[in-house]
């Protein structure tokens, strides 16, 4: 006689069940279905040890596609793109694992990104992985992480028609996932798209230096700040550019953003030396703090929340700098936070998990708060000059220093895991669960002995800044990831700052 298929006999069984046996009653498999949908991993696996009926039942697709959309992985994809969920979980919870490993112990890859004909670094940011850099040359370039793509695209700028001379430097530059922006010294503001091309899709000019550029973090809304006034631009339903608002305040604007995930016409936060403005078309001119002579030092917006710390009189009457935390809609202030001699330098609310905020300060200490509680859960004795950006998760936290350290912390634990300094101040720390950027930029754009000619860059290098990229999804030691110098896109026509990858090129070692 054939011995049976186990495995054919299995799923005709499977496919017989029309009735699971709850106790001493009969329910129909959907609504067994439906109670099992109550059940985490560890409950399934128990019911599944039960009977072969509730083992079925158990490993059910549904369930583990349920559970996996639950926990965060694989969201974008629909029930039938697996054959089984449950190994599918399975393996997003041991590449979480792997990857947890990798951060702790600086496994990975690093590299850096760098534009020698770019000159002195003066702005970036990133979005997802793709970073922007401006540059004193008023170049603007891209690269993308996410497919360690290091032959990045050079942004063009749109010429005017007397604009003969040398380009003005990079004042900021700001990226989301469609968009990319850049101001120059001169007041003017460049668009690009990320999907047409390199040549920009608008321009505008300011008649003033701008103090601040913002960008939304979704959609196409550009915010710019110059002398008292402060212009919201943004293409119309036929997708032509166009001043939306434009809103006069009384000083000069520090620091700008857009809430995100706002219907209807954008809001905007400013902050003008101590004065909170908060922006929107049918308010234009709304204060939403103030208090004379506590000028604001940093700031950062979430979706119904805003965070800014507040230099007070100190000493004088005994009143310490704090983080101040304002709802956008009532305008109401919900929580005071934190007790410091030392201005807070730099907060980040948007990034942060919920009913948390992570802040740093020129005591050299990041702080993390409970929003809930108004108190603070850690204190971390961080760089020795001043924090000047942080990030963190819900286990970890990025913290960059004026005297140019990376620092990476067990939020839970308090400790240290590992750090990576380099020549400048850390301007920029942006991570996810796989990658980290860093930037360090100088803060002198014309230093002392830099040679006037354009063609002499080696004078320039420990002057230029730099921006590391670290990929923790290879196993790889950081330290003997493959040198930049090493590889070569075959694309620059001449060979400069002893770029060796032009004559030995190679892809791994």
């Amino acid at each position: 006689l054939k011995k049976p298929n186990k495995r054919f006999s299995f799923f005709s069984f499977q496919n017989e069940i029309n009735e699971v046996p709850f106790f001493d009653i009969q329910l129909p498999y959907e609504l067994a279905l439906k109670i099992f949908q109550y059940l985490g991993k560890t409950e399934l696996g128990r019911c599944a040890q039960v009977s072969r009926t509730w083992k079925v039942l158990a490993e059910d697709e549904v369930l583990w596609y349920r559970l996996c959309q639950q926990e965060g992985y694989l969201l974008d994809t629909s029930i039938s793109d697996h054959s089984c969920w449950k190994l599918a979980l399975k393996d997003c919870r041991a590449r979480e694992r792997t990857l947890k490993t990798n951060w702790k112990n600086r496994i990975g890859a690093v590299s850096q990104l760098r534009y020698e004909l770019g000159k002195i670094l003066c702005d970036v940011h990133s979005c997802d992985g793709v970073v922007i850099a401006g540059y004193t040359s008023g170049a603007v370039r891209l690269w993308d992480t996410r497919t360690w793509d290091y032959t990045a695209p050079i942004l063009e700028p749109m010429h005017g028609p007397g604009d003969a001379g040398p380009q003005p430097h990079v004042s900021f530059v700001r990226i989301n996932s469609s968009l990319a922006v850049a101001a120059y010294e001169d007041g003017t503001v460049s668009v690009w798209s990320l999907m047409f091309g390199r040549e920009p899709i608008h321009r505008y000019q300011h008649n003033q230096r701008i103090q601040a550029l913002a960008l939304g973090s979704e959609g196409a809304t550009v915010v710019t700040a110059s002398g008292f006034e402060v212009k919201v631009e943004s293409p119309n339903d036929r997708g032509f550019w166009q001043t939306t608002e434009t809103f006069e305040i009384q000083k000069l604007v520090n620091f700008l953003n857009l809430v995100p995930d706002v219907t209807g016409s954008p809001v905007t936060v400013a902050a003008a030396e101590d004065i909170v403005y908060l922006l929107k078309a049918e308010d234009p001119g709304k204060i939403l703090h103030s208090v004379y002579g506590q000028p604001v030092t940093c700031l950062d917006v979430s979706t119904h929340e805003a965070a800014f710390g507040v230099k007070t009189f100190g000493w004088l009457l005994n009143e310490p700098n704090q983080i101040l935390l304002y709802n956008l809609e009532t305008s109401q202030c919900l929580k005071k936070m934190g007790n410091s001699t030392g201005d807070f330098t730099c907060v980040n609310l948007q990034n942060s998990p919920p009913n948390m905020v992570v802040t740093g300060n020129k005591d050299r200490r990041v702080r993390v708060f409970d929003l809930r509680k108004s108190e603070s859960l850690c204190s971390l004795y961080a760089h020795q000059l001043g924090v000047s950006a942080v990030q963190m998760d819900d286990w970890k936290i990025v913290s960059g220093g004026e005297e140019g350290l990376v620092c990476v912390w067990d939020q839970r634990m308090g400790t240290k895991l590992w750090e990576m300094h380099a020549r400048h101040p850390v301007r920029h720390v942006w991570f996810n669960s796989h990658s980290l950027i860093t930037a360090n930029i100088p803060d002198e754009k014309t230093p002392r002995g830099a040679s006037i000619t354009d063609d002499d860059l080696t004078v320039h290098c420990k002057h230029r800044g730099i921006i590391y990229a670290y990929e923790f999804s290879v196993d790889q030691l950081a330290v003997e990831s493959v040198l930049p110098i090493c590889r070569s896109s075959y694309d620059e026509v001449t060979g400069y700052n002893y770029n060796i990858g032009l004559a030995v090129p190679y892809d791994n070692i």
